[in-house]
């Protein structure tokens, strides 16, 4: 790094280290451009700006000459672990992009705080790459701990893009190093929560149900939110089963173990998985699902995440459907900006089902008929085997009602 570059690099580190955005610290002094130019090293500070900028970070003129130990990694990690913004990952991501010969044990740290940045804005291909990358960093470190959590993230990733034979590959590896390894309760039941996750996507149901089993023994003594994520997971198990009382009865005590203050965002998308279990329920039990929907939405206004705010409109637009009313479920629906979509892939699906389903509310059967016999013929090619069930139920289920004049014709 160039003397004249290097300056912006210290000031931005150093307004990163105090929370500062570019507008707070140029105040009425300098411009937010210019200042962003003094950062990226496309101009030089006079002494004037110096001074001006060290005042208003509160640090002497000498604190610009060097920043305090180690590499440009080694301080963007540390301003990133310190700031928690968005802003400090994003200057950590243009670090690792240009980091050589780095300790890889702080690249894997680098790479585990980007794959979680990802994840909280739903860049599921991102956060992919990030992931295949921390994998392959774990493997040359071989430290059995980051080995496991590195493979359990990844095979998350993979579960939710789709990609379930790969993901369910990496979760055995994940739970079994975990098992070898004799790591704490922490990883090994995380790594068995995905596992569980990822078999009951795959269709493997008595294995995810004994998995499920297990994992909710292994947790049963703790008070963290591994628990309730347990409980989640086997609820989802037994719902796939067609077991719904069952189902409801675990989400009811996962929700009853979490308090909102504790994980106002876990609080919530508990929440949503309740509305989701309500409304598959046959007949669907539509009272519970709104009261829950209308709980996570509360929540999600003050924390929530793009893909929670997309998952809380689509839960609102299968209500609507399955109370009668189409034109707000059909609002709902094409309220989404479809090609901005970060849900799951099984949220996908399940959104394109409505859609056909409101086509054939809509008087367009043919179409609508059509979809759901694709939607079922990719969800079995990709796997998704009790999907493609559900989607031939529902499929059923419409040619009976067309039949009956059930649904409207146009």
């Amino acid at each position: 790094m160039t003397e004249e570059s290097s300056f912006g690099a210290r000031l931005k580190a150093l307004r990163l280290q105090r929370g500062l955005s570019q507008a707070a610290l140029a105040g009425e002094g300098i411009s937010t451009g210019y200042l962003s130019r003094l950062e990226s090293g496309a101009r030089q500070p006079t002494d004037r700006v110096i001074t001006y900028l060290a005042k208003r970070l509160e640090v002497d003129r000498s604190a610009f000459d060097a920043l305090p130990g180690g590499s440009s990694l080694a301080q963007g990690l540390s301003i990133a672990t310190s700031s928690d913004t968005d802003e400090a990952v994003e200057d950590l991501i243009d670090v690792l992009a240009t980091a050589q010969d780095e300790d890889p044990l702080l690249r894997w740290q680098a790479l585990w705080l980007i794959a979680r940045y990802w994840q909280r804005r739903g860049e599921r291909t991102e956060e992919q790459t990030c992931l295949e990358e921390l994998a392959k960093v774990a493997d040359e470190l071989e430290l059995p701990a980051l080995q496991c959590r590195s493979r359990t993230q990844l095979a998350r990733c993979l579960r939710s893009t789709g990609q379930v034979a790969r993901a369910l590959e990496l979760a055995v590896q994940a739970y079994h190093g975990a098992q070898e390894a004799e790591l704490s309760t922490s990883d090994s039941g995380t790594a068995l929560l995905v596992l569980v996750s990822v078999e009951a996507e795959a269709g493997r149901l008595p294995d995810a149900q004994a998995h499920a089993q297990e994992l909710v023994e292994l947790v049963a003594d703790r008070t963290d939110t591994l628990r309730v994520e347990a409980l989640w997971s086997a609820a989802t198990v037994s719902s796939r089963y067609g077991d719904d009382e069952s189902a409801h009865a675990y989400l009811m005590q996962a929700m009853q173990a979490l308090e909102s203050r504790v994980d106002p965002v876990l609080w919530a998308r508990l929440r949503l998985a309740a509305a989701s279990l309500f409304l598959q329920s046959r007949p669907a039990l539509t009272e519970p699902a709104r009261t829950c929907l209308t709980e996570a939405e509360t929540a999600l206004a003050l924390v929530g995440t793009p893909v929670q705010q997309q998952e809380l409109l689509v839960l609102q637009a299968h209500l609507a459907f399955e109370e009668g009313r189409y034109e707000d479920a059909r609002a709902a629906h094409d309220g989404l900006d479809l090609d901005k979509l970060v849900l799951t892939y099984r949220d996908r699906i399940r959104l394109q089902t409505l859609d056909s389903l409101l086509m054939i509310v809509e008087g367009h059967q043919a179409q609508g008929l059509a979809q759901l016999k694709q939607l079922g013929d990719e969800a079995r090619r990709t796997s998704y085997l009790d999907l493609a069930a559900e989607i031939w139920r529902v499929l059923a289920e419409t040619l009976e009602n067309t039949g009956r004049s059930k649904f409207p014709t146009g």
